[in-house]
């Protein structure tokens, strides 16, 4: 039975859920799921439903499978806690791509064990399906228990006074300075042409970030001084700020001028999958930019590679492609990586080899001693790939404390291996 074999892998040494149990009825299983409607919240992790299987094996393999999904077993959901709060504002928030996304702000609500007070309204379309107005009553719900989400409106407790949200007012009313389009086909709305001094310095603060150039003084606060000071207008500038440049600005002094100044200077021959996201090419993050470096081992392969060339990299598909490509293709962009050139910037390429060449590692739930971000840098460094979702090709699900009950499933069908995190640092050892 599986029964069976569950408890033989937990004489192993596997750990289990010990909670799981056996029913000869339909009503003792249905019982079962209703205990723990309210029980899964004290878990030590997440979960929004649990699994109910045939137990005889030979049963269960006889009623075989419908695509992917075996007809012996089926997860049941247990409905999201949901909880009612009041619209104060949509707010839209502009990020480094130029892509406006509206966030709805409300009076805080405990959901799920935690307080939420706002939530991705994702689009102009997703807030005229809803009719989200401000002041409305709106039902919120953490989707897989995790991320909040607005559900619905209470459309009877609608003040009279709530008017319809009109998303291109909202754009000229919060960004004066920039104009927007819609592309066709798409339902994002964006900034036109992708400059001004907005988007100039979250493209910076993103090239300085730590998953980029990792530059540590060069954060919000000075990153805005040097766009508002026109010393900075491009990237590739921030190359060529000198110290005097800095200390007529009210922000720096002689030690803080120097340290930024020392700072840029040490990060001209970054890593060039660090040099590459930094870039900010739409849909190019962490992993995809190792993946092309390691497929190419050049920007100007990079730059020369064709859309099916750059398809055929693992992991690339078409949309991505087509968005590198384009990015390559613009004069604009061509112009500033011939600026980095000039200034002395030379990204190196490091073949990533090692004992995790060729496995994929994700990463659920919360490690005691280990951040994401340190997981990934490790796994990287011995040539692994650091996924963001299960996949087929995934090798290894590292689960910490609270882990994410899709991930769990996922590997189990997939058959990962499954490690906790004293596993995963015996890995490393081994």
């Amino acid at each position: 039975t599986n029964m069976f074999a569950y408890e033989a892998l937990s004489a192993l040494g596997l750990s289990r859920n010990k909670e799981a149990a056996t029913f000869i009825t339909l009503d003792g299983v249905m019982q079962f799921v209703d205990s723990w409607s309210d029980r899964r919240l004290e878990l030590p992790f997440n979960t929004d439903g649990l699994v109910i299987k045939v137990n005889d094996r030979a049963m269960f393999a006889k009623m075989g499978i419908v695509g992917k999904q075996p007809r012996a077993a089926v997860a049941y959901k247990y409905a999201a806690e949901q909880a009612t709060t009041i619209v104060k504002d949509i707010v839209i928030s502009i990020g480094r791509t130029g892509a406006a996304t509206p966030v709805a702000v409300f009076d805080p609500v405990v959901v799920a064990g935690t307080t939420v007070q706002h939530a991705s309204l994702h689009n102009a379309d997703e807030i005229a399906r809803l009719d989200i107005r401000i002041g409305d009553t709106a039902v919120i719900y953490k989707a897989g228990d995790i991320i909040p989400k607005l559900e619905s409106i209470v459309m009877e407790l609608r003040p009279k006074t709530a008017q319809p949200f009109d998303f291109p007012a909202a754009l000229a009313h919060q960004y004066p300075e920039l104009a927007f389009f819609r592309p066709e086909g798409e339902v994002v709305y964006r900034v036109e042409g992708a400059t001004g001094p907005l988007l100039l310095a979250k493209s910076v603060e993103h090239f300085a970030s730590k998953s980029a150039l990792d530059i540590d003084t060069l954060g919000e606060k000075n990153v805005a001084a040097l766009v508002d000071s026109g010393l900075v207008k491009d990237l590739a500038d921030i190359y060529r700020v000198a110290k005097s440049q800095l200390l007529v600005l009210d922000r720096f002094a002689d030690i803080s001028a120097g340290k930024l100044i020392d700072a840029i200077a040490n990060k001209k021959a970054p890593l060039l999958e660090r040099f590459l996201y930094g870039l900010g090419i739409r849909h190019t993050g962490t992993q995809t930019a190792i993946d092309l470096v390691n497929a190419f081992g050049s920007i100007e392969a990079i730059r020369a590679a064709t859309i099916d060339e750059l398809r055929a990299v693992s992991g690339i598909g078409e949309i991505v492609a087509e968005s590198i490509a384009a990015w390559f293709a613009d004069p604009d962009n061509e112009t500033l990586l011939g600026k980095f050139t000039d200034l002395g910037v030379v990204p190196i390429f490091e073949k990533k080899t090692g004992k995790f060449a060729q496995q994929n590692f994700v990463v659920t739930g919360t490690l005691d001693s280990l951040s994401r971000d340190e997981v990934a840098d490790m796994i990287r460094a011995l040539g692994g790939t650091f996924q963001s979702a299960v996949a087929k090709d995934t090798t290894y699900l590292i689960a910490g404390g609270k882990v994410g009950a899709s991930k769990l499933k996922k590997a189990e069908a997939y058959g990962t291996t499954i490690l906790n995190e004293a596993a995963f640092k015996k890995l490393l050892e081994d």
